[in-house]
């Protein structure tokens, strides 16, 4: 009996879905701050049974959705919607197009998958009047940015990528490429033309970093 305790402890006794609306959540919002976003400490540091207690074993996707300012101009806002099992739809899409209509500090998008999304679907997203991205759920499930491996990335400002050209006497063509599809690009939001410095850490010798222009 003891032994088998021990074992329930182990045991997730809630339901998956949630779980993963947890991880995928939490991961999003770690993300945004990364971002430079204004995520409150409460919604990073809240735990597996408190989310289930706030939200339920079936979290309601309005319940969960996320709205937060940038720190550095408040007037610019994202919202992260979170998408149910079913194939994304041209008509979905215009519902949520319907919905964002009046929000006029919206400046950026995204979009939650668990299913695929149509042609059309994705088509109306390219037009969309803010910036729109879009992310399966199972892609958040894990921070890819805290795994031991991963080097450490800095968007420059446009300051200090004239500064990195110059000091270097090079063109933004001439440094090395990250496609805009990487996944470090889509977690930090980045687009054509941005640059980042890449800081990696080496057992034998120091640290030492490099530099990749989005394309």
């Amino acid at each position: 009996m003891e032994q088998g305790g021990c074992l329930s402890a182990f045991i997730d006794p809630g339901s998956v879905e949630s779980h993963r609306y947890y991880l995928a959540r939490r991961t999003t919002l770690e993300m945004l701050r990364d971002r430079g976003y204004d995520v409150p400490d409460a919604d990073l540091d809240l735990s597996l049974q408190a989310f289930r207690s706030t939200y339920g074993q079936s979290p309601n996707l309005e319940h969960i959705r996320i709205s937060l300012p940038l720190l550095s101009d408040s007037s610019k806002k994202i919202l992260v919607i979170f998408c149910g099992t079913e194939v994304v739809k041209l008509a979905m899409v215009r519902n949520i197009f319907n919905q964002i209509a009046n929000s006029q500090n919206l400046n950026r998008l995204i979009l939650i998958l668990q299913n695929k999304i149509t042609a059309q679907a994705r088509q109306a997203l390219a037009i969309c009047r803010v910036k729109t991205e879009t992310f399966q759920i199972t892609d958040l499930l894990v921070n890819i940015m805290k795994h031991f491996l991963m080097p450490k990335h800095e968007l420059l400002n446009l300051e200090e990528k004239e500064k990195l050209l110059k000091k270097y006497s090079v063109g933004e063509n001439q440094i090395p490429r990250m496609l805009e599809t990487d996944a470090v690009a889509r977690y930090y939001g980045l687009e054509k033309g941005q640059v980042v410095k890449v800081t990696s850490d080496d057992d034998v010798a120091e640290s030492h970093a490099t530099y990749r222009c989005v394309t």
